[in-house]
């Protein structure tokens, strides 16, 4: 394969700069007097089997970090948790130190799953009216997204250390350093960098410590340019030498209280503070928490449990298209393209109606009952195969006492939303398999770097809805102390007999529950390849107004077929950015990304197939 390796801690002789890889830039490369970038020059391969483990990313630099660990003897979380850290450099507005996610593990050894909730957390002082201006109406979001008040504690260097000390082989110290070493040598940029740096410009410019890594002369980066950014690259050092004391005890996390409870902006631009404490930083942990587990179609579809709701939602989808078989006669794998989008809109705005009712970081969740099949059999009364339901679907009542058609007239509006993120997922040659996905939230996040250390701080707890989203009505997701926001993300593994099967996950807030479910449905219930499944165009119905359709889909007789049924449709560029690994045995192992959305994405295995 020509491919070069990017040695742990050191870039090996034969590398050479990258060649259109995701990166970020400060000067044109020709001008650059440093050292070369680290890169290599294999191209954004979609799909790649084989054996000896597998990875998948949205960019080549980080699946070559993940392959070089597990070549080395590294296993799963290893590999992932290397990989996350060289995302938080390549791809910095979509993950990093400053922002929090979701690890859900499969043990060989052992045959367990178990997840890590790393989720960002309110500060002591939050309460439910911390969003709401003094007439108790919310406050503009805009106006809290760029501010030290959308800015929780970060979860992601705990994630990292918790999953090392647990299911690693390998010390954070050394699966940190290849993120340090590329901080620090620096990369590429591409067009798809270039293209988000430009439609974030001018919040950035609000934040000089960040316009001066990402907007140099005032311009964003350019295509072609290189970004050695060393204060990054002495905070991972920092965590590397230190573990998440460099946060809860240590200059650098004083600097980030600092930076949220009093932001550095440019003349002339205000914006509000925010509440962030050491004490806050102290009380941080991340948490190991059973995962949600539902079964579909003989298999085992594990994901993670509240905060996040993307493990209920993803189940629950999967729950109804089997109900809807049952009520139909019909097989999944039978329908034509725009029947089956018909049926997967259904289920997900049902499944979307119970999750924003239920779920949130509050006690007594009902979280087994969502994921009953029993559940599902009675929300599928409301199931038509010839008129779509009214939008907003009424929720249901997941009480354990269910009959053929449930009863439930209420309704509650979608409310807040995570929007970018990052996912990734590794699995080793002993069978050890890892999806995590992770986040800051906005593309950007709060815009705020963190001056003296290059990482961008989260805009999590806009995830909060501000107020109630519907009158009299409870609402699980408002903000409070100490509290971590509802979450989308869907880290999911799928297991049949016990040993993994599938891996998926994807960005995209309240969009990744989509994809997630469609990625695990296109293989199991239409029975795709795992690179078709990811390939083909995604519908996404949220239970709000309108049904949203990738282009092809919109403009063609899938689009067609649903209006006709009463769907109504917007077309959007895409949903969702995803990875998956199909595992077929030890040996035999289908690792996929994107092919186009967003640039494309990067499959790779420890030895290709011929």
């Amino acid at each position: 394969m020509g491919r070069v390796s990017l040695v742990i801690g050191t870039l090996s002789a034969g590398a050479i700069a990258l060649a259109g890889a995701t990166g970020t830039t400060s000067a044109p490369a020709s001008a650059d007097p440093g050292p070369p970038p680290v890169g290599h020059d294999l191209p954004k391969v979609p799909v790649m089997r084989g054996a000896g483990g597998a990875v998948a990313s949205v960019d080549p630099i980080v699946s070559q970090v993940g392959i070089d660990v597990l070549e080395r003897g590294g296993n799963a979380a290893d590999a992932a948790i290397a990989m996350a850290a060289a995302v938080g450099v390549v791809e910095p507005y979509s993950s990093g130190i400053g922002g929090g996610g979701f690890f859900v593990h499969y043990d060989a050894a052992t045959g367990e799953v178990e997840t890590i909730d790393g989720r960002e957390t309110a500060p002591a002082t939050f309460d439910e009216d911390v969003f709401t201006e003094a007439d108790g109406s919310a406050m503009d979001f805009d106006t809290v997204v760029n501010s030290g008040l959308s800015v929780g504690v970060p979860g992601t260097p705990a994630t990292w250390e918790l999953a090392a000390k647990r299911y690693g082989t390998t010390s954070l110290n050394q699966l940190l350093r290849p993120a340090e070493d590329i901080a620090r040598k620096g990369f590429v940029v591409d067009q798809t960098f270039h293209d988000a740096t430009a439609d974030n410009a001018e919040r950035f410019a609000m934040f000089p410590d960040t316009a001066k890594i990402y907007l140099p002369g005032g311009e964003p980066i350019k295509v072609g340019a290189v970004l050695r950014n060393k204060d990054l690259a002495k905070a991972y050092r920092q965590i590397r030498t230190h573990g998440t004391s460099a946060l809860t005890r240590g200059d650098m996390g004083r600097a980030i209280v600092d930076t949220a409870q009093h932001p550095r902006t440019a003349p002339g631009v205000t914006v509000p503070e925010g509440q962030i404490t050491m004490a806050d930083m102290r009380a941080y942990r991340a948490l190991v928490k059973e995962p949600t587990h539902a079964e579909h179609k003989g298999l085992d579809v594990y994901g993670m449990p509240v905060p996040s709701s993307g493990g209920i939602a993803v189940g629950e989808i999967l729950n109804l298209l089997e109900s809807y078989e049952e009520r139909t006669g019909k097989r999944t794998e039978d329908l034509d393209d725009g029947e089956w989008a018909h049926w997967f809109a259904e289920a997900s705005a049902t499944a979307f109606a119970d999750r924003n009712r239920y779920i949130g970081d509050v006690p007594g969740v009902p979280a087994d009952e969502l994921l009953s099949q029993d559940f599902a059999d009675e929300r599928s009364c409301l199931f038509s195969e010839d008129r779509a339901m009214t939008r907003p679907v009424p929720f249901g009542d997941p009480d354990g006492s269910y009959g053929d058609c449930g009863s439930a007239t209420e309704r509650t509006a979608v409310g807040a939303q995570d929007v970018h993120t990052t996912s990734l997922t590794a699995v080793d040659k002993d069978g050890n398999a890892v999806a995590y996905t992770l986040t800051i939230e906005q593309f950007g996040g709060s815009g705020m770097v963190v001056p003296g250390y290059g990482f961008l701080l989260n805009n999590e707890l806009t995830d909060f809805n501000f107020v109630p989203v519907t009158e009299g009505v409870p609402d699980p997701n408002l903000p409070g102390p100490g509290k971590r926001p509802r979450s989308s993300m869907a880290p999911t593994l799928v297991l049949e007999d016990g040993t993994p099967w599938m891996t998926a996950g994807s960005p995209g807030g309240a969009t990744i529950i989509t994809t997630v479910a469609q990625l695990v449905a296109g293989v199991v219930d239409r029975d795709l390849t795992i690179g078709d499944a990811l390939a083909a165009p995604r519908v996404s119905s949220r239970n709000g107004p309108s049904t949203q359709l990738e282009p092809t889909l919109a403009d063609g007789p899938v689009g067609d077929h649903l209006r006709s049924l009463g769907h109504s449709t917007t077309k959007v560029d895409r949903l969702g950015n995803a990875t998956g690994i199909r595992i077929h045995d030890r040996d035999d192992l289908e690792a996929a990304a994107e092919p186009t959305r967003s640039g494309g994405g990067s499959a790779m295995v420890v030895s290709p197939r011929r």
